[in-house]
């Protein structure tokens, strides 16, 4: 019977590992972006939400083939700060590529939330298929 739930206790470690890197991610990127959309989205902005959450999924992505392909916590963790960190690059190229992206986005203009959370969730697919090992 115990053979079932052999694999719990390593399952709970990422999960949990996972959960806690999903937080910390959340809290410094809004920290990090001039926008601050977690402040945005405590006033009820729209377009702060559609942006955030295409981050969220975009980090979400290659956290998940992390865990996947990791062969250890620490392994796992140092693939989640990758992660982030080509979430923090695909803003940079959002914002490159829609001159005014943050003001945008705090304006509540729906282009630029669409556009800033395509280019987390591709950057993000892209990258969780290259953490395929």
């Amino acid at each position: 019977m115990f053979g079932y739930v052999a694999g719990l206790p390593a399952f709970l470690a990422y999960f949990a590992t996972g959960l806690g890197s999903l937080a910390a991610f959340s809290i410094l990127y809004s920290a990090l972006t001039p926008q601050h959309e977690l402040s945005l989205i405590r006033t009820g902005n729209a377009t702060a939400v559609v942006a955030f959450l295409g981050a969220i999924l975009g980090f979400s992505l290659p956290l998940a083939s992390a865990a996947a392909n990791s062969v250890s916590l620490v392994d796992f963790l140092i693939w989640a700060i990758v992660g982030a960190v080509f979430q923090a690059i695909a803003f940079a190229v959002a914002c490159l590529t829609m001159k005014g992206l943050p003001q945008r986005i705090t304006n509540g203009e729906m282009a630029g939330g669409l556009w800033s959370a395509g280019i987390s969730v591709a950057v993000g697919m892209l990258n969780a298929a290259c953490m395929t090992y």
